[in-house]
């Protein structure tokens, strides 16, 4: 048994039992009171009862409180073992993530957490597990999510020469009455059949979730445009994708572009989109998007959250069924004009070009 420790005398009796009182940690004030117990002259035995502890566990505390006041009462996190990555492991890590692995010289096209513990093994002589990998990862503001697809032969200066197109917008609004109205659409096509898609969705951990997957061919097509910054859209199903199902839309979506206005439709390039048959509606200019840059047309991701909630995971009986699921889908869409906005917004189809 130690030798009995006096408590100091700074803190009187009552002043512990106030601090006790206004303490919001538990183990703070069981320890307080006890201590508060011993400056009462309460044995060491009757002091450790009061507390909730035995006589070596209230000497301690006493010890803390000697040194360190009331807040030495309280629990302090044990500090765990030292990183085994230290900030320049991290950069390391940081750095090679960010610029990806080169395939002939890695020999992989991705980094696997294999693959990362060699290189900081390589590079500094370090040995980790995979969680310690995933963890900093997690950290340095990583995480794991599939790739958006680029077409390989896509012109990234094409691309950004779009974005700032400034001359077709004003070649347009040059043909128009001053002070027109001018709104952004984007147009796009989406065939929907028995042969669906299956989405992600949430399961138990360990488990593989099971869906229904039709290998019949029963098909339609969606043609639908949307106007994000009106949340507004107008589409039509059609049973062929071709000039005369074009001319239909148009047709649709001159109906829904706002009185006195005049719309700007971005589609891609595909052939019934710039058939010399076609009759472009008065209140209606096309811009074609550069070949390979579907990411351009929004109305691709709104195809996306289409699938995802209404249309994928499903078995369709018949042509009819699915026309019936094509209408719902778009009208559920169309009564959140939110859902619109915020999905198929694009700051650059309006920052500078005055529309």
């Amino acid at each position: 048994m130690g030798q009995p420790i006096a408590v100091r005398t700074d803190f009187a009796a009552v002043e512990v039992r106030r601090l006790a009182r206004r303490a919001k940690d538990s183990d703070q004030v069981r320890r307080l009171l006890a201590i508060a117990a011993v400056l009462d002259g309460a044995s060491r035995a009757e002091a450790a009862k009061v507390g909730g502890m035995d006589r070596q566990t209230l000497r301690d505390w006493v010890i803390r409180f000697n040194e360190q006041g009331p807040d030495g009462l309280i629990n302090v996190p044990a500090p765990g073992a030292p990183a085994k990555l230290n900030t320049e492991h991290r950069a390391f890590l940081a750095r090679i993530v960010d610029e990806g692995p080169t395939p002939p010289i890695h020999g992989v096209v991705r980094w696997r957490a294999c693959d990362l513990i060699m290189r900081l093994y390589e590079e500094f002589g370090i040995s980790v597990s995979d969680d310690t990998v995933y963890r900093a990862l997690k950290d340095l503001g990583f995480s794991h999510v599939s790739a958006r697809p680029r077409a390989y032969k896509q012109d990234p200066e094409a691309i950004e020469a779009f974005k700032k197109n400034y001359a077709r917008v004003e070649e347009i609004r040059s043909s128009l009455a001053p002070d027109t109205p001018v709104e952004v659409w984007f147009q796009d096509e989406m065939r929907v059949g028995q042969k669906n898609k299956l989405t992600y969705r949430w399961a138990r951990k360990g488990s593989r979730p099971r869906a229904a997957h039709d290998q019949r061919t029963q098909s339609t097509y969606l043609f639908g445009a949307v106007c994000p910054e009106l949340g507004t859209g107008a589409a039509l199903v059609l049973p062929f994708c071709n000039s005369e199902a074009m001319q239909l839309h148009l047709n649709e979506i001159a109906r829904k572009v706002s009185p006195g206005a005049h719309a700007i439709v971005i589609l891609d390039q595909a052939g019934w989109h710039g058939a010399k048959e076609l009759k472009i509606p008065h209140n209606i200019s096309l811009m074609p998007l550069p070949p390979r840059s579907p990411e351009l047309n929004s109305q691709e991701n709104i195809w996306q959250f289409m699938r995802q909630n209404w249309l994928s995971n499903r078995v369709f009986q018949s042509y009819d069924n699915i026309v019936d699921h094509c209408c719902y889908a778009w009208n559920t869409l169309i009564d959140q004009p939110w859902q619109i906005m915020s999905i198929a917004l694009r700051d650059w189809a309006y920052i500078g070009r005055s529309i």
